[in-house]
């Protein structure tokens, strides 16, 4: 069946042949998102293949976008779906993100505005467990070593092979699970959305809408401060970078999210930011080499780029940070 067809079936059969469809760029996921023109407005249809033929109660997209909503975090809203088809028809919340407005704001509307999305993460953070899917799964050692070791398939044994031998990398993986031990704390786990960055905070109007937070999954706050905070789309100044990450602290302390001290929150934000950073880089070299999508070239180098600061600042980095010199002195000079 023809895209247009497929999505008209989400429309009235009166009203199938009024609709304009435009394919609008996606993620980095399997997801293929359309703009639906129709004379009152437009909508967003989404076909996702891993939707198809399952249980809208099982679909995590719906239920965590239940969550979500229910505990005043803006997403948008879902108009229609059609399981049988893989298909969704959501609200259309326009084409700005938070990363938008770098070149827009000036230093203090920008502080602001990151606040006010900091202020979203800890009522993410928040919520309480409910027995909800999201609250099943976590960034155990397993999860973080998958991530791990995806950077070492699609960057080390991919992308740019040979820059570090075996050996090296067998020694840098043992690095690796050390620092996934580090970070496995579940006494100190919150909801996090697990890819809290700037494209994936929409702009409608002045109000910022959540959106792909299907993954959500437990794991330390510093997850999602660390997306927002160190984030591969864009280049916040270090001042404000530091004072978001007081400000972060000190909301979740107000709301009794958190019993780390401050010291021991920002030692964490810089492993977590290591293990995210990384985690990230995979994904860039996978998206590259595997998927032959160029336009997340750009984004290697400003991330590897960060990981020197965290090695220096922590002992716990400083081996894997010697072992991925060579690496790093490549992809960012």
């Amino acid at each position: 069946m023809e895209t247009r067809q497929l999505i008209g079936q989400l429309y009235p059969p009166d009203e199938r042949d009024a609709i304009e469809i435009v394919r609008i760029k996606g993620d980095a996921s399997n997801r293929q998102y359309f703009r639906v023109f129709r004379q009152d407005g437009t909508r967003i249809a989404c076909i996702d293949p891993a939707f198809r033929g399952t249980d809208p109660d099982a679909y995590p997209f719906l239920t965590v976008g239940r969550l979500f909503a229910d505990h005043g975090v803006r997403v948008p809203e879902v108009l229609a779906i059609d399981s049988a088809e893989g298909l969704l028809l959501l609200e259309d919340c326009g084409d700005r993100m938070l990363q938008d407005e770098m070149g827009l704001l000036d230093a203090d509307a920008l502080a602001t505005r990151y606040r006010q999305v900091v202020d979203i993460l800890v009522r993410i953070q928040s919520i309480a467990p409910d027995g909800s899917a999201p609250f099943s799964l976590s960034f155990d050692h397993e999860k973080l070593m998958f991530e791990f070791d995806f950077f070492i398939r699609h960057a080390l044994h991919g992308l740019f092979a040979g820059v570090l031998d075996d050996g090296e990398i067998l020694q840098l993986r043992r690095e690796f699970e050390t620092i996934a031990d580090l970070l496995v704390l579940p006494g100190d786990f919150v909801l996090n959305h697990r890819d809290f960055h700037s494209r994936n905070i929409m702009l409608s109007g002045n109000e910022p809408v959540v959106i792909d937070f299907q993954d959500a999954r437990l794991g330390l706050p510093q997850y999602d401060a660390v997306s927002l905070l160190r984030d591969s789309y864009v280049s916040l100044d270090a001042k404000m970078v530091d004072a978001l990450k007081e400000y972060h602290y000190g909301e979740l302390e107000k709301r009794g999210t958190i019993t780390m001290g401050f010291e021991e929150y920002l030692r964490y934000f810089d492993l977590m930011a290591f293990q995210r950073n990384v985690k990230a880089l995979g994904t860039f070299c996978y998206q590259v080499s595997v998927l032959g999508n160029t336009t997340f070239e750009q984004s290697i180098a400003p991330t590897a780029a960060f990981l020197p600061g965290y090695c220096e600042m922590r002992p716990e980095l400083a081996a894997a940070g010697r072992l991925l010199q060579p690496f790093i002195r490549l992809v960012a000079p």
